[in-house]
């Protein structure tokens, strides 16, 4: 079988002119419709629908760290807070040095290991691809929980302030990284 690459070339420009030439063929098509039906003329930027909501996301949840789940191969970073990452130390009172970010993400996997499936509802996604969510364990708001025990801090900058409550409980109860010295982890992280 011989193959004759210039016709497929001539056959490949072709479409490729067909299609530039249908979208302003089908808009002019669209708006002569509605001339004609005594319709107004919407403009196109007006006309878009909102994304549509991401579908709730419930399975059974394994830790990545102090604010990251994964379920079923989605990776979830928990929506307004941020805990310390997992190098991240702390002190505790008497100045001892501690992996406060290793105990946020064992804390997290002690709750989430007793009350599976976790239900996430999605509102957006991270600078790194990950789903950013609002997730619950039952009746458990998971970042809720996070930072009313002091395993993470509310991160108004996200939240809106949302967890600040929550935050403030923690810091008079001096729960987790309350009891003695920290770094928030946003800065840490620039550190």
């Amino acid at each position: 079988m011989i193959i004759d690459f210039s016709t497929r070339a001539r056959r490949h420009r072709k479409l490729r002119a067909m299609r530039r030439m249908a979208t302003p063929i089908a808009v002019a098509l669209v708006a002569g419709l509605a001339v004609g039906a005594g319709t107004e003329l919407i403009p196109i930027a007006a006309t878009r629908l909102p994304a549509p909501a991401s579908a709730e996301i419930v399975g059974r949840a394994t830790v990545i760290d102090g604010d990251t789940i994964e379920i079923a191969g989605t990776r979830i970073r928990l929506n307004g807070i941020d805990a310390p990452e997992s190098r991240q130390t702390c002190k505790r009172p008497q100045g001892e040095a501690y992996r406060c970010g290793q105990q946020a993400a064992k804390a997290l996997d002690e709750l989430v290991s007793s009350r599976q499936p976790i239900r996430c509802a999605p509102t957006g996604k991270d600078r790194y691809g990950r789903t950013l969510a609002d997730c619950r364990a039952g009746n458990i708001d998971l970042a809720d929980w996070l930072v009313r025990n002091g395993h993470a801090l509310d991160w108004p900058r996200y939240s809106g302030g949302r967890y600040g409550s929550a935050q403030e409980e923690a810091s008079r109860a001096r729960r987790g990284v309350w009891q003695g010295e920290f770094v928030e982890p946003w800065v840490w992280r620039r550190s």
